[in-house]
């Protein structure tokens, strides 16, 4: 995400993504995620964006039964503007089961060559992941051009506010370094680098505290 300041855009609210929008919140996830370090290491740049997309929307069926799910900014007439996915407490982690079952998926998004290198992703992330009860940010993304304008910070200051109402923390690994300051604005802070194998890039494990009242009054 950029860092140039810009005004918050006006006219869009927050919402949970429909099931019809699978597609949409995919497409706008790839095209964050285009100039991403990681998906770059795990996807072959030939077809990447539909690649990437494929992923995103695995991924979204992996979020959606769980409590929190898939989150978008949307403008009144349906344009999607960003979208987040979250995992409530406890429930972070996939089952064998739909792991398993998962699997040509993958392999669809990522391919045989690309396979290997998304296990070692996933295996270090797990590995790294905290055992304290937490809200998990696995994504998110704001669409191409609208980087840096508060849509992206507002998606997720929602749910952040919600983890300062009940007490809860928050964890998410950031894949880029470029946007470690803009997740510090949120209150996160690095915990710690998850340095993948084989001399891939480095991931940013970071935490957030839920913020008491009196912090929260004071801000």
């Amino acid at each position: 995400m950029s860092r140039r300041p810009a005004a918050p855009l006006a006219g869009y609210g927050i919402r949970p993504a429909r099931p019809s929008e699978a597609g949409a919140v995919a497409a706008l996830l790839a095209r964050a995620f285009a100039d991403d370090p990681v998906m770059a290491w795990m996807i072959p740049a030939a077809d990447r964006e539909r690649r990437t997309a494929r992923y995103f929307r695995l991924s979204q069926r992996q979020q959606r039964p769980r409590h929190g799910g898939v989150r978008v900014a949307a403008t009144a007439d349906g344009r999607l503007l960003a979208a987040a996915l979250w995992s409530g407490p406890g429930c972070w982690k996939t089952s064998a089961v739909r792991e398993l079952a998962a699997l040509p998926f993958y392999a669809r998004a990522f391919g045989l060559r690309g396979m290997p290198r998304a296990g070692e992703v996933q295996n270090a992330m797990h590995e790294a992941h905290p055992d304290t009860p937490h809200w998990y940010l696995p994504s998110v993304g704001t669409d191409q051009g609208l980087q840096g304008m508060g849509v992206g910070s507002a998606l997720l200051r929602q749910q952040l506010a919600r983890c300062d109402r009940f007490g809860q923390p928050a964890y998410l690994e950031s894949s880029n370094i470029t946007n470690v300051p803009f997740y510090e604005g949120l209150g996160f802070r690095v915990t710690g680098e998850i340095r993948l194998p084989g001399g891939g890039p480095t991931l940013w494990a970071m935490w957030r505290d839920a913020a008491h009242a009196d912090d929260r009054s004071a801000g």
